[in-house]
């Protein structure tokens, strides 16, 4: 493909010659995840039909909230007797990281068409979220071009949208098969160590070091604390401030006498980046 005058080539793009070059990068990133995934996805199938929702119930659940822990939450609280705000409150607690997810994609894909951001939105994941968001800071959020935005559309598409197909399939065979499972086995904890073999390989500045510390610990003080699911975004919260405090003070220290630039200079160049026109 053609690029534009000036334009480099996207790196997303790099692994084959056709425009879905960044999908297939985003299914191969995503594959080796998909099997810790799965066995997740069978209990969010099998666990409905146990409290005797259904199996048209843990189909719903798997399409419209696609969140496993939320999923599993709500369940639990219908099954037990629980009214169905109490449920939709309890799926908000829990996935209110994702709003940090949000937040922290959010300048890689500031000039992406708003009908796509909706569509990554629904389809945003613990593993989907770290895969792309290493990529894409490897690249800066300053780069908005086309070939870029469209570079970083089709890569999370990749592994979000395999994600998305494992789940379904994956709980349609907890509603089959999920009787056969043993009762003592706990499938459901795979997910948090898939999430964490993700994180390791980010943990390379003491920034993140120290986030994930006291991210970790916050949470783990919280829960003890009764806390209960929002100890997660307590932890995410105490992290992000804590990685933040350090970051800021080592720009403060490497940037003192030469921090400001020229006058008019936003750090960016001068008058920062030229407008650009939302991908469609």
């Amino acid at each position: 493909m053609d690029l534009p005058p000036g334009a480099e080539p996207d790196p997303t793009e790099a692994i084959g010659p056709s425009r879905f070059g960044g999908f297939r990068a985003g299914f191969v990133a995503v594959a080796p995840l998909l099997v810790g995934v799965a066995p997740f996805g069978l209990v969010a199938g099998a666990t409905p039909v146990a409290y005797g929702l259904g199996a048209d119930a843990a189909v719903g659940f798997s399409v419209i909230m696609f969140a496993g822990a939320s999923q599993l939450a709500s369940i639990e609280v219908l099954g037990a007797g629980g009214s169905v705000l109490a449920a939709v409150l309890t799926a908000c607690t829990i996935n209110l990281r994702l709003i940090l997810y949000s937040a922290s994609c959010s300048p890689y894909l500031r000039r992406l068409a708003p009908a796509r951001r909706m569509v990554m939105a629904y389809l945003l994941t613990d593993e989907a979220y770290a895969l792309s968001i290493v990529r894409w800071s490897e690249q800066g959020s300053e780069a908005q071009d086309p070939p870029t935005l469209r570079g970083r559309w089709t890569f999370y598409m990749g592994a979000a949208a395999s994600m998305w197909a494992t789940w379904q399939v994956s709980t349609l065979v907890g509603i089959l098969v999920g009787n056969a499972l043993p009762s003592g086995v706990r499938l459901d904890v795979i997910a948090p160590l898939v999430f964490l073999v993700l994180l390791v390989p980010t943990l390379v500045t003491r920034a993140a070091l120290v986030a994930a510390a006291v991210g970790g610990v916050g949470a783990v003080v919280a829960a003890e604390c009764g806390a209960g699911p929002m100890a997660v975004v307590v932890g995410s919260v105490a992290g992000i401030l804590a990685g933040a405090a350090l970051d800021d003070g080592a720009d403060d220290g490497a940037g003192g006498g030469a921090g400001g630039g020229a006058d008019g200079d936003d750090g960016r160049g001068q008058g920062g980046p030229t407008p650009a026109e939302p991908l469609p």
